[in-house]
């Protein structure tokens, strides 16, 4: 059986990582989130951790299946439409960061997007450009190089927040108030140099895109994705020993670690769904996957907008509190309580951005970013 142009998988893989980017992102409170749902306070790797390099591991798929029309080769055509995008989601990624106070002095110049449009920008020339096993090299010189820099930067304390080279690279060229502060000090989880690590991910995804896009046979795929995802898995996690598994840091055992659990979750999908026919149960995560950036974008910016522009008085006091708040405090968490009533306020928003995405797909609008 032949795998049609399109792989409903990949819109799937990629709908079920956007949801669950919009659930980690939109709880009713930070107090109450469930572990799993959270990150890893520094090393070790949660599900939540998983959720940014599926992403940029389908980028990797979609850049050969997106290319193909150019014969996935670098071309003038082709480098235009890699810089035109890149340079959209990186100007969406600040203007989120800028929004809504527009405080230029202390913005944070880093981001998900500004990493997703990075890693896609600068994966997709070297995928392009290189034969297979040129990216493989580069795969391999990435991986060891970044191991090998930490290591010999981190002074004795090996690969801590508070020693490591990616936090003062972005304090030496992006000053001190323009990094993410949620780590207790300036240390940007998306930072400049992690970021170059992050092009790793992309090229694992492109050598599985061109894996599933240029085989036949759908149980050589599953054979060869099952192999390499598990020897990934397995390579990270032994890496990790001595190389922690680190989604702040993007570590290199992280790189091999994440894109394993992708290729092994790809590769189901593929059976389940391309191979099997069991589809209409993920017809949401379709919804999803075919306007992912976009709906990601909005989310952001609605809740920013709730979070600080909608103010709602309350009965109580004369104070006024946000939108944001209002709903977890007066809806959610009289419903179901204070953890359970978190993870409601998620999974509802998660509800009404799908019929956002569904009327969209219906109407058969699909907003390229």
């Amino acid at each position: 059986m032949i795998v049609s142009k399109r792989l409903v998988s990949l819109d799937v893989l990629r709908g079920m990582t956007i949801s669950f980017m919009i659930l980690v992102n939109t709880p009713g409170s930070w107090k109450y989130v469930y572990p799993p749902l959270r990150h890893a306070e520094w090393n070790g790797c949660t599900p939540t951790d998983l959720v940014f390099p599926f992403f940029l591991f389908i980028v990797g798929v979609s850049i050969f299946f997106s290319f193909k029309k150019y014969q996935v080769k670098i071309s003038k055509t082709s480098l235009l439409k890699i810089l035109k995008r890149t340079i959209i989601i990186f100007f969406l990624g600040f203007l989120l960061n800028l929004f809504p106070h527009f405080n230029f002095e202390n913005v944070r110049v880093m981001g998900v997007l500004q990493r997703i449009a990075i890693a896609y920008g600068l994966g997709s020339v070297l995928c392009l450009s290189l034969k297979q096993n040129q990216l493989l090299f580069v795969l391999i010189g990435l991986l060891l190089g970044y191991w090998a820099l930490l290591y010999f930067t981190s002074g004795a304390e090996l690969y801590s927040l508070e020693n490591n080279i990616v936090r003062k690279l972005d304090l030496f060229l992006l000053g001190e108030k323009h990094v993410y502060k949620g780590f207790g000090i300036p240390f940007d989880p998306e930072g400049l140099l992690s970021t170059i690590l992050s092009v790793g991910t992309v090229i694992i995804g492109f050598l599985t895109g061109k894996l599933v896009g240029t085989k036949t046979s759908v149980v050589d795929k599953m054979k060869v994705l099952l192999l390499y995802g598990v020897a990934m898995v397995v390579l990270g996690a032994l890496w990790g020993i001595v190389f922690p598994i680190n989604k702040a840091l993007w570590t290199s055992s992280y790189v091999l670690y994440a894109g394993g659990w992708a290729m092994l979750f790809l590769a189901i999908l593929i059976y389940t769904i391309d191979y099997k026919g069991y589809s209409k149960w993920a017809r949401p995560f379709v919804h999803f996957g075919t306007n992912p950036l976009f709906i990601f974008v909005f989310s952001g910016v609605y809740v920013k907008t709730i979070s600080y522009l909608i103010k709602i008085p309350i009965q109580e006091s004369a104070n006024k509190i946000s939108g944001y708040k209002y709903l977890f405090d007066y809806v959610f968490s009289p419903i179901a309580g204070n953890m359970n009533g978190s993870l409601l306020f998620a999974l509802s928003h998660i509800v009404i951005f799908w019929l956002i995405c569904f009327v969209l797909f219906k109407n058969k609008i699909f907003i390229k970013i």
